[in-house]
Parts: C-alpha cells; sequence; structure tokens
C-alpha cells in the first residue's frame, strides 16, 4: 500500500514539476480567450442583456477556465495548494454565490475580477507557495535550448 500510495504521489505532485510541451503559448491563449469571454459576461450583466444571449460567453468561460485548470494540473496537482490555485477557488466560490444571491451579480463578479488581478500580480513566493507542503513549488520551465543551436541561431560560430 506504501508503495502505491508513493508512486500516486510522485505521479500527482511530481518534483519538479512536469513540462507540458508548448504549455506557455496554449496558456496564453486560452487565458486571452478566457479574458475575452469572461468580459463579455460580466459586461453583459453590467448592461442587463437578455440571459439567453449571454449562455455562448457563459459556456466558453467555463470551458477555457477549466481548460486553463487542466494544464495547471497536468504539471502538479500542488497547484491546487499553491496560492495561484487558492486564488482561483476563491473566484469559483464567488462565481457560486452568483446563483443564490442574483441581484448582487454585478458586484461579485467584479470582485473575481479583483481577486484575479491580484493573484496574477502577487510575487511569485506567494503564487507558488504550497499550504501543502509550506514551502514553494518551482514552476515547470521550458527546456533550455541546446547551446550550440542557440548561438548558430544568433550568428555566433561554434569553435
Amino acid at each position: 500500500m506504501t508503495a502505491r500510495a508513493s508512486r500516486l504521489g510522485r505521479i500527482l505532485f511530481p518534483d519538479p514539476p512536469r513540462h507540458v510541451p508548448g504549455q506557455r503559448w496554449l496558456n496564453v491563449a486560452l487565458r486571452t480567450l478566457h479574458l475575452l469571454v469572461f468580459g463579455a459576461l460580466l459586461g453583459g450583466h453590467v448592461f442587463a442583456v437578455d440571459a439567453a444571449r449571454l449562455v455562448p460567453f457563459l459556456v466558453a468561460t467555463i470551458l477555457t477556465g477549466a481548460a486553463l485548470m487542466l494544464l495547471e494540473l497536468a504539471q502538479t496537482v500542488h497547484w491546487l495548494f499553491m496560492g495561484k490555485g487558492v486564488a482561483v477557488a476563491a473566484k469559483l466560490l464567488l462565481l457560486l454565490l452568483v446563483p443564490l444571491f442574483w441581484e448582487q451579480r454585478v458586484p461579485l463578479l467584479l470582485l473575481v475580477v479583483v481577486v484575479a488581478s491580484v493573484a496574477a500580480h502577487m510575487p511569485s513566493r506567494l503564487r507558488h507557495y504550497s499550504l501543502l507542503e509550506g514551502r514553494l513549488v518551482e514552476p515547470a520551465r521550458e527546456p533550455a535550448p541546446d547551446a550550440a543551436r542557440g548561438s548558430a541561431r544568433r550568428g555566433v560560430r561554434a569553435a
């Protein structure tokens, strides 16, 4: 049982976190789309657009948010316990309050934007701090390019 738990732990919590090929650009693309559709959804609520017209933006916001979460979890489940994962959990909790407090949905959605902005700009030592382990969990890095290939690209000849 201990060996199985240990193997599962290494799969869920690899150290260092796994690198997902193309992760950076996929993250940028998904985040950009997520911001666009959430912005439209928020604006629709601010300007009292008919709810039926907002459904595609709601669906797109949920799908892009879920994709962003999966991309983070593919690297390490530590993400759930890091400052940035806790911020996402806080945003999700606020969003779950919207159906319960429908008349207050615009302030709640604005609060989601505030939490997202603060979380995105807080220092790395807070974003990557794991509450589970009480330490920083360094993010996965892009593999370093081959030194010779990198210098050839810049027009420098290898000796």
